[in-house]
């Protein structure tokens, strides 16, 4: 399957890319300097661009199968949510139909799942922005006509791909540690690529 990466060069997105490949998948890495992703395989194409430059996110989601979204602020700050859109318009010019997105735990529905510190501290006050930006982007989703899976993992963590976390819990799950490791978060969004369970849907993931 050709896949794109969206945001490859982050914490999660090199991630994505190794365990991409690794599943055999042809893979294009969409990013603003293609010096910061020091990789080479026979199935990796990288492509520099900026998300917020539409001309150059059209261009390069011709061709591909589905997309996966792993945004972060970015040096111009509120990126997620524009670059998502972008993207979205693109995958429907060119009747692309798999989205795969990453946001996060607390978005939405998901508010209830949060602990004290990160529902009025973080989200609250520290991390406002970001939630906001996270929000727009699953609205931007939501309204889409994609086949698509929005997954919000709970704080990230390093560590190894472990398939053991709860994904897709019920409103009433009360025992989250509200951690996942960027690894498990990757493993998780790669599933979605096939995977019909959660489609337009927007699954919880954490340990």
């Amino acid at each position: 399957m050709k896949i794109i990466i969206f945001g490859a060069t982050g914490s999660l997105g090199r991630h994505l890319v190794d365990q991409a490949l690794a599943q055999g998948e042809d893979v294009t890495a969409f990013l603003r300097d293609a010096s910061a992703l020091d990789q080479h395989h026979q199935n990796l194409r990288l492509v520099e661009g900026d998300v917020l430059d539409p001309a150059a996110v059209d261009a390069a989601v011709e061709g591909h199968d589905a997309a996966l979204i792993a945004l972060g602020a970015g040096r111009k700050g509120g990126v997620r949510a524009q670059g998502t859109k972008h993207i979205i318009d693109a995958m429907e010019r060119h009747k692309v139909r798999r989205l795969v997105c990453q946001t996060t735990l607390g978005a939405g529905d998901s508010h209830k799942h949060l602990n004290f510190f990160w529902k009025h501290i973080m989200f609250g006050w520290l991390l406002k922005q970001a939630m906001a930006d996270h929000e727009e982007q699953e609205t931007f989703i939501r309204q889409s006509n994609l086949d698509w899976i929005t997954v919000r993992p709970a704080a990230f963590t390093d560590g190894p791909v472990t398939g053991s976390y709860k994904l897709g819990f019920p409103q009433s799950e009360s025992s989250l540690a509200l951690k996942i490791s960027r690894a498990d978060v990757a493993s998780v969004m790669l599933q979605q690529i096939t995977a019909d369970t959660y489609l337009r849907k927007f699954p919880g993931l954490s340990y």
